[in-house]
């Protein structure tokens, strides 16, 4: 199993690769940092294509806006929701 740690560092690879981001860095995404509309420069069409893949590469969905705009909060707090939801159910 995972740790919160080591998503967030395959989160930083991932959300620049994904959005084509050429000037960023892992280090210059802060885990704590505002991820959407902060200094990364990620908009809303930006988390769709985020969502997209996080379902295939975590298998977890972000089903509302309200979810999104809570787990978006910064990597940190997705990292976190992506663990949460990865957990089998009792």
């Amino acid at each position: 199993m995972s740790t919160v740690e080591e998503i967030i560092g395959e989160l930083k690879v991932k959300i620049i690769a994904t959005l084509g981001l050429l000037d960023v860095t892992p280090d210059d995404i802060k885990d704590d940092d505002q991820l959407v509309g902060g200094d990364t420069g990620i908009d809303s069409i930006d988390v769709l294509e985020l969502v997209m893949m996080i379902e295939k590469d975590y298998g977890v969905k972000i089903e509302s806006k309200e979810l999104g705009a809570k787990v978006f909060a910064s990597v940190r707090t997705l990292a976190t929701y992506i663990l949460q939801a990865k957990k089998p159910k009792a």
